[in-house]
This record gives C-alpha cells, structure tokens and sequence, in this order.
C-alpha cells in the first residue's frame, strides 16, 4: 500500500514515530462476481500491523476508502480478525480506524459471513484486551456495530458520519433536520461516541487515553511513576461541589483528569485519572458545568438520569474488567422525574447498583454533598460493596430531604412545627457525624484534605482480592 495514502497517514500519525509494522500487505481481494476485475486491490482496502503508543504495543487496522470505498469484503475481514487473533495472543489493546462505504456487495455472503466473524472476535477479545475504534469517514449499517462493540469510540466532528440507517432513512427526518449521522447526535444523543474532536485531536485523544489503560486484563492497572506531592493540600476544591469534573481534575496526579462521554448524561462525570501513578477510573454526580473561567455556565439537577446511569454503569464494568480501582464523589438527592426517565429509569438505576455491586477492584465513595435515599445507595455505597466512605463535614446523608421528611411526619401540624422537626431530623438523621455513628461513613475529613486520604485508602486497598459466587455470568 502507497505510504502516502490516509490510512496510512493516519497510523503514522497515531504511533510512536518509526514504529508502525504492516501485516498483511500483500492481501488483495478475490471475488470476482458482478465484473470485479480480478486486479490489484492493495492490502484489499484495509491497512493492519503493529506498533507502540508510549511505548506501548498495539495493534491497528485504518481502513483506505481509495480502494474499492474501503468496503468490508471477506480478505477485508479476514485481516481484521487476523489481527484481533495476535492481539488476544500477546496481550495488547486493537484500534481501528474507519472510513467504508460498508459491506461489499459484490461478495454478498462471503462478505457478510466474514462481518460476522469481526463481530465474534469483537465480543471475545471484549474484556480481555481495550478495543477502541475512531470513525473518520462513513461508518455505517452493520458497520456501525464496530464502534459499537468497542470499549472506546472515537468520531471526527465535521466529516465523519456513523449510523446504523441513515438520516433521510428515518421516517420524518431528513439530515438538514436532524443529522443522526453525525458527531453531535452520536456523543450528546445517543452516548455511543466518548470524545469528539478533529481529526488530529481524536488520534492525539486516542493516545492519551492509550497512556491510561492497561494492555490486558491479566496486566493490572496501569502504573507510572508519579511525581506530584502525595500529600497535596487543595482548599479550591470545596467549591466544587457542583462541578465535580474539576474536583476530579484537582485530585488526580499534575490535575490530568481524561473525561469519557462529557457530552452525554451530563449529570454524571465519568474518566479517568492517575493517583500515584496508579490509573483510577472516577464516576461523580454533577449538578453544575463551568466555563473555562470557572463561573457557573449551567445548573443541572442533583439527581439519577437514565443516561448518567448507564454511562456509569458501563463505564465501571469496564474499570472491573480490566482491575482498574474505582473512585466515586457523590452528590445526589434522587431521580429525575419526567415521563420519558420513568419508561427507563428504574432499570438504569438497577444496572449501576449492579455494575457497582458485582464490581470486585478496589471502590472508595467520598460524599461530597448529598446523599440522598436509595439514589445514593445506588451510588456505591457501602451497602453495595464501597470498600471505604469518607465525607465531607458539611456532607448529608439520609432517606431524604428534612424538609419533606418532616412535612410527611407531622402532616397537617402547621409550618411551625414542620420547621422545628425539619432541624431536628437534619441533625439527627443527616449529618456525616450521624452516618458515621452509625458505620456508613469511615472517615469525615476536610475538603482540602481530599487527595491524601483518598492515596491512603487506595494504597491501603492495593491488594484487595474478593470473590463472587460461582456463576456463568449476572443478568442485570
């Protein structure tokens, strides 16, 4: 394959200079239905080799869209799978970057029957080694379940189009009205794509988070050596309450925090960081966004969303599969209620407090707000398995909301009374100090003391092993 094609720009462009060694080079493909000209078609459209990312091996495919629109014929395939048999050998993640016009037609089953077998080894390198996939150009059909079969997908922002059916497919909807297919719809609407950006900020992107992932799930977590002050002190992050994305940056070593869907289910922060060098996978409630400037941009609900559970949820199955601990900051006071979260949203709910619940990585809970009712139980409390819990002084715990625990109570005793017993029930029942006398809480220490006792109680927990009862797999 010519060395100045795109896909091959785009390897160079992703490895560690030099590094990149083509695999399958010579494949070309050899259908020859419907007057395909039994000639050359280098490397049949798809590009695949290995090489390192921060000194990291990989494996990666680039599909050439100059060659037959970058199809998805059988030999196509067939160097996918290729691939993903070596990468499930040695132990080290795939990436895949897209740009096809689909299925090839012309080789009709023999493309598809090879689709299919992408797909099988898709979902059983699925936990054992991180796949990540980066749509550059069309994605589309059965080819969009390549992403979506991923840990991690990646989408340029102005060019690239990822659907199942296309926009103007859909009944009603034409693209000038709604483009299904593109970037935004995909990270804000439907959560299938965790970062967009331009193209050379989605490799840049894929290598940064390359930077915190293990190779395999036999590796352990990911450990640098760290060179920021363990015993940090941030007085800042008492203010950041509401903006729990940049609680998390203020923690994590040289305030690099790696977010994962920030465009979808806003209400939950979900990414990575390191904590002494040793990768972290976070999960925080969110009630406010900031601007660059730190000024209140957006004010969102203290609450549970379908979205932000299932973001979660399957952003901690993935820390769990791959031995990487997991750090909450909860700030919640319920669900949200609407009509359209009631079709769905007890059955998010469930899948959190399962990922959670199952989840056997090292799991530290710090109550940066609320912690309201079964909202917070779900929040990997210590009920569902938190190893350690710690507070803030000023944290709430409870059932619910004083006010209206009170207004239930003493129903129809006057606003007088309802106040009154409003202040005893919020000293009584949701202090940190209360939680605390009662085992829920571990440790209530000041904001600015966050990262110390966070670091301790993971280093303290580094060696944790816990078993599951024997099982073929939870159904939840």
């Amino acid at each position: 394959m010519s060395t100045t094609s795109k896909a091959s720009q785009r390897i160079t462009a992703l490895l560690d200079d030099n590094s990149f060694v083509e695999i399958g080079g010579l494949v070309t493909a050899r259908a020859t239905d419907f007057n395909m000209k039994p000639s050359e078609t280098p490397s049949d459209g798809c590009m695949t080799g290995y090489g390192v990312i921060g000194g990291k091996p990989v494996y990666v495919y680039s599909q050439d869209v100059s060659v037959m629109n970058g199809t998805v014929g059988e030999m196509h395939a067939r160097k996918i799978t290729g691939l993903y048999d070596l990468a499930m050998k040695t132990g080290a993640p795939v990436i895949g970057l897209i740009d096809s016009a689909g299925l090839r037609l012309q080789e009709g089953t023999d493309a598809l029957g090879a689709m299919g077998a992408v797909y099988r080894s898709q979902a059983m390198a699925s936990g054992v080694i991180p796949q990540i996939t980066a749509v550059l150009g069309s994605c589309g059909g059965g080819l969009a379940l390549f992403p979506a079969m991923t840990d991690f997908t990646f989408m340029a922002d102005k060019d690239a189009k990822l659907f199942v059916n296309a926009p103007n497919a859909l009944e009603g909807n034409v693209i000038t009205k709604c483009d299904s297919s593109g970037a935004a719809f995909q990270s804000q609407e439907s959560g299938l794509v965790d970062v967009a950006a331009d193209e050379a900020g989605v490799l840049a992107k894929i290598r940064e988070l390359v930077g915190f992932l293990p190779s395999n799930s036999g590796e352990g977590g990911d450990i640098v050596e760290c060179t920021d002050d363990l015993n940090r002190v941030n007085p800042e992050i008492a203010g950041c309450v509401g903006d729990t994305s940049i609680a998390l940056s203020i923690l994590a070593d040289d305030n690099t925090f790696f977010q994962v869907k920030p465009s979808y289910g806003r209400d939950m922060v979900t990414g990575f960081l390191k904590l002494d060098g040793v990768t972290v996978g976070a999960v925080a409630n969110r009630s406010e966004i900031c601007d660059e400037e730190g000024k209140t941009a957006e004010k969102l609900d203290a609450v549970l969303s379908v979205e932000g559970c299932e973001k979660a949820a399957g952003f901690v199955s993935f820390c769990d599969a791959f031995d990487i601990p997991v750090l909450t900051l909860t700030n919640v006071k319920g669900y949200k209620a609407t009509v359209d979260q009631e079709k769905s949203i007890a059955r998010a709910a469930a899948k959190l407090t399962y990922a959670f619940a199952s989840a056997t990585v090292p799991k530290v809970n710090v109550i940066v707000g609320k912690a309201m009712g079964t909202a917070a139980v779900a929040m990997n409390s210590k009920a569902v398995g938190a190893d350690i819990t710690i507070a803030w002084p000023d944290a709430q715990v409870g059932a619910m909301e004083a006010k209206l625990a009170a207004k239930i109570m003493y129903d129809g005793q006057g606003a007088e009374v309802v106040n009154e017993k409003a202040g005893e029930y919020e000293a009584l029942q949701l202090s940190a100090m209360s939680a605390a006398r009662r085992g829920y809480v571990d440790q209530i220490i000041q904001a600015a003391d966050t990262r110390k006792y966070v670091l301790g109680a993971f280093e303290m927990l580094f060696t944790k092993s816990e078993d599951r009862p024997a099982k073929k797999h939870g159904t939840v």
